[in-house]
């Protein structure tokens, strides 16, 4: 059997170190982030039928404006439509492209003419009508 004085001669403080030294703190540390997490993003895939691709498209594009309507924490221009059985085959629902001020396009994916921001009377810019 081995002797604990051996090992407190050689290295002073160790043997009382392992039995917590009259410390009392927990032997677990606490998280190594003291700030919460930052918020991630998250997809919802939600499934229903159409008759052809546009159908589904125009489907899909109002079922996105009425949600976000109910919830405007929802990211609308990150929107996609995709089949059913071919998630990788998704395709933006919203143009998004970037204004000038920093602004996105809040109109459909390969709408012709002009941009335009989101909101009421939003800021145009582009090549347009």
């Amino acid at each position: 059997m081995r002797d604990e004085r051996a090992a407190e001669r050689r290295r002073p403080g160790a043997v009382a170190g392992l039995r917590g030294g009259g410390r009392e703190e927990p032997l677990i540390g606490g998280p190594r982030r003291a700030a919460p997490r930052p918020p991630r993003f998250f997809t919802v895939h939600l499934g229903f039928a159409a008759a052809e691709p546009a159908v589904a498209r125009e489907l899909a594009v109002a079922y996105a404006e009425a949600l976000s309507l109910l919830r405007p924490e929802l990211a609308l221009g990150a929107a996609a439509l995709s089949p059913a059985d071919a998630w990788h085959r998704a395709e933006r629902l919203f143009c998004g492209a970037v204004g000038p001020d920093g602004e996105r396009c809040a109109d459909v994916a390969d709408h012709p003419g002009f941009h335009h921001a989101p909101g009421p009377g939003g800021l145009g810019w582009g090549d347009g009508d």
